[in-house]
Formats: structure tokens, sequence, C-alpha cells
């Protein structure tokens, strides 16, 4: 499968990327985090896995590291994520 990369340079941006990213991992959203306690979490933890179409590959987003924010401060904000297709 392919890999999807995205750069986010704010931080409601990386939120809409994070939460897309997770839907398509198969992991519920932090507005999901309520539905895997209690009764039938086991039902809806297996249809996000069923629903998966990838596999995230960075866990948190790769940030710019500080000689490359000396170099270029409009990198600091720059956050990367990565999905990988099944």
């Amino acid at each position: 499968g392919g890999r999807l990369a995205v750069i986010s340079f704010h931080s409601l941006e990386d939120r809409i990327v994070k939460r897309a990213f997770l839907r398509a991992a198969g992991r519920p959203t932090p507005d999901q985090e309520h539905l895997t306690y209690g009764d039938g979490k086991y039902d809806f933890l297996d249809a996000l896995e069923a629903a998966a179409v990838g596999v995230l590959v960075t866990r948190k987003p790769l940030t710019a590291a500080p000689d490359e924010v000396a170099v270029n401060a409009r990198s600091r904000s720059a956050k990367l994520r990565v999905l990988q297709r099944k």
C-alpha cells in the first residue's frame, strides 16, 4: 500500500489531520473515547478495526529539529503525520 504524508502548520489543521488518520487507522477519536467503556465496547472496537483502511506510521507528529528551526523559523510550527494503506 501507499503512504499518505500530511504537513500541517496550525493546531486546528493538525487536529483535523490527527482525527482523520485515527479514523482511517481504526482507532477511536477523542470524541468516541467514551464508547470504549462499558457494555458494547468490544462491538464498537471490532467495528472500528474492521473499517480500518490504514496503519499509523508515526504515532506522534514529526517536528523540525532545533537546528532546522534556527535556520528556518517558520518550520517550528510544522508537524508531519504519516498513514500507510493496508
